[in-house]
């Protein structure tokens, strides 16, 4: 498996629009943050988690040509806005493109873009999918198994998921007991860790921290990260073993 962060940012990516702050005017450019999103390639399948806001420029960056299913996590914006961005690349591969998410993410899906699944419009102006519901249980890409993984994202019921001994968990304040279960010896962890200041939807530097000790991966990458937050800032406080995820950084387990 080869993952690539596509996106680390925050909802708002970074820099932040208008502000003066030493991290938006940073000139590492791994302080240039898009939102959060992973691209996974296993063998010859091309995994999209979450095509947001950015997705379009993400995928001209990296060039992806490719992409065989897109697994939302949850429907806010800054993780489903790039629906649309899929129908060029249905162009280029010439095949339709599947889509996952739990049953609130596919009801606003259709909300946002009801052109795309009322089969009213003409194929060529809407992008060619075709779309699952998950719940709790497995489910497979192409033979590929994906456990999802139930998290909170304040009071809304969102979904992490784990492939092999990866797990992906972004937009995280809260851990339900019996998820940690499906968090077991993993290779590598990527894990939202928003800011210091305490936010009512996402965990705090600290609270990742905590959640990253207790999982125990080999590997933790912290993601979604705010402005208030500098790269180099986290390397000099963060353990080897936890490090901040930057865009266009690339991972591979064997």
């Amino acid at each position: 498996m080869k993952i690539v962060f596509l996106g680390t940012g925050t909802s708002t990516g970074i820099p932040l629009l208008s502000c003066n702050c030493a991290t938006c005017q940073s000139s590492d450019p791994r302080d240039r943050r898009l939102r959060t999103s992973v691209w996974l390639q296993i063998q010859s399948i091309n995994i999209i988690i979450d095509a947001g806001i950015d997705f379009r420029q993400q995928a001209l960056l990296y060039q992806i040509s490719t992409v065989d299913a897109v697994v939302f996590t949850h429907h806010h914006v800054d993780h489903v806005f790039g629906l649309d961005d899929l129908r060029p690349i249905n162009f280029i591969q010439r095949k339709t493109i599947d889509i996952y998410g739990n049953s609130l993410t596919m009801e606003h899906l259709q909300r946002i873009y009801p052109y795309v699944f009322n089969g009213k419009d003409c194929p060529s102006d809407i992008p060619k999918i075709n779309w699952f519901v998950f719940d709790s249980d497995i489910f497979t890409i192409h033979n590929i198994a994906v456990t999802p993984i139930p998290v909170y994202h304040g009071e809304l019921l969102i979904h992490g998921f784990r492939i092999g001994n990866f797990a992906y968990l972004t937009d995280v304040s809260r851990i339900p007991a019996e998820s940690y279960s499906k968090l077991k010896n993993l290779d590598i962890l990527v894990l939202g860790a928003l800011r210091e200041r305490p936010h009512p939807t996402h965990f705090t530097l600290k609270e990742a921290l905590n959640e990253a000790q207790k999982i125990g991966a080999k590997k933790t990458y912290l993601v979604h990260i705010s402005h208030e937050l500098s790269h180099q800032g986290l390397l000099q406080r963060l353990p080897a073993h936890i490090q901040p995820a930057y865009d266009g950084l690339e991972v591979e387990i064997p």
